[in-house]
C-alpha cells in the first residue's frame, strides 16, 4: 500500500475498547430471506475459509446469547438460516479482544408483521470485517478480490466496502468526543447496520473505495455504459458483474480522508449518486441535531 490506514483506537477510561480502524465490506439485498440464505451461506462459508474456519469462534442467533462456534453449531446455524428462523446472525473473533473479524447479518426484507409491501424500506443486510492490518499484510488488490468474491453470489441492490470504525457503539449518536473522527475522517464509515435493514429501501448507503450497485439504481443510471459516460475521473473505474450490477472502484486503495477532506473522484462518484443516497429519517437523540446528521450525510457532496 501507498499509505497506510490511520491507526485509531478509541477507548473507555477503564481501558475497554470502543472502536479501532478497519475495514468493512457492506451488502444490501431486496429479497426476502429465505431467498437470499443459500447465497448468504456461500458468502459467509467464503470468508471463513480465507480467513481460517477457527478464527471465527462465536456466534450469536437472534442477538441474544453467544455460544462457540464448532462445526456441530455451524450446521445447526445453516439449517435455521436455510429455513429462514435466523432473522440476526453475528459471528466474531475473540481472541484480541476486539472483534477484528467479525460478521453481522440482518434478515429484515418485507413488512416486519406479515408479507412484503409492495415498496418495503427493509432489506436483508451483511457486513464482512477486516482489521486493517489484513489490508496491510495482503495488500487492496487482495481485499478487492476477496469482496467480489463475497458479492458475487447475493442478489445485492447496493452495498460498498472501504474504511470503517469496527464497533458496537452508534458513533454517529455518540458523545461529540467520539463524533469528531467521523468528520475528521469522512471515509471511513460508522456502522449501522440494524436501522440499515429496516430503511433503506432501493437507496444507496454511501459511495466507497469499491461501490457495489445492482437494480434499480443500476438500471436508471443507463446501465454500466451510462454510469461510465457520467464518470470523468481516471481514478474511478467501473467493472460489470453477472446479473446486470456492477461494481465501482474508487482510487487503488481505500481512503480515510484527513481534516475533513477527500480526494476528489469521491466527491465526483457521491455527485453522480447524489439523486440516490440514503437519508435518515429520524433522529436516535437529541446529541445529534438534524444539521449535523445532514453533515454527516453529505461528508462526500459539500
Amino acid at each position: 500500500m501507498n499509505k497506510p490506514p490511520p491507526r485509531i483506537r478509541l477507548r473507555k477510561p477503564n481501558g475497554v475498547p470502543i472502536a479501532r480502524d478497519a475495514l468493512c465490506i457492506n451488502l444490501y439485498m431486496r429479497h426476502p430471506r429465505r431467498e437470499v440464505a443459500p447465497a448468504l451461506l456461500r458468502s459467509i462459508d467464503r470468508y471463513r475459509r480465507v480467513l481460517g474456519n477457527d478464527v471465527l469462534s462465536r456466534y450469536s442467533s437472534e442477538g441474544y446469547e453467544w455460544d462457540d462456534l464448532d462445526d456441530a453449531a455451524w450446521e445447526h446455524l445453516r439449517g435455521e438460516v436455510l429455513d429462514g428462523m435466523s432473522a440476526i446472525i453475528k459471528l466474531k473473533d475473540i481472541t484480541s479482544g476486539e472483534n477484528r473479524f467479525r460478521l453481522d447479518y440482518y434478515g429484515s426484507y418485507g413488512a416486519l408483521i406479515g408479507p412484503p409491501t409492495d415498496e418495503p424500506t427493509t432489506v436483508c443486510a451483511v457486513s464482512f470485517w477486516l482489521p486493517t492490518e489484513y489490508l496491510e499484510e495482503h495488500g487492496p488488490g487482495h481485499v478487492r478480490e476477496l469482496a467480489l468474491e463475497l458479492a458475487a453470489p447475493l442478489p445485492f441492490c447496493s452495498g460498498h466496502a472501504g474504511l470503517a470504525f469496527n464497533t458496537d457503539y452508534d458513533l454517529l449518536y455518540a458523545r461529540p468526543e467520539l463524533r469528531k473522527w467521523l468528520f475528521l475522517h469522512p471515509g471511513m464509515d460508522a456502522p449501522r447496520l440494524g436501522r440499515l435493514a429496516l430503511h433503506l429501501g432501493a437507496k444507496v448507503r454511501t459511495p466507497s473505495w469499491l461501490t457495489f450497485l445492482g437494480q434499480p439504481v443500476l438500471g436508471e443510471l443507463g446501465g454500466a455504459s451510462g454510469l461510465r459516460s457520467r464518470l470523468q475521473s481516471p481514478d474511478i473505474t467501473v467493472q460489470e458483474m453477472e446479473g446486470e450490477r456492477v461494481v465501482v472502484t474508487v482510487g487503488p486503495e481505500p481512503e480515510a480522508g484527513e481534516d475533513g477532506r477527500m480526494p476528489p473522484a469521491y466527491r465526483e462518484l457521491a455527485r453522480v449518486l447524489e439523486p440516490w443516497l440514503f437519508h435518515e429519517k429520524y433522529l436516535i437523540d437529541s446529541t445529534l441535531t438534524a444539521d449535523g446528521l445532514r453533515r454527516w450525510e453529505r461528508r462526500l457532496l459539500d
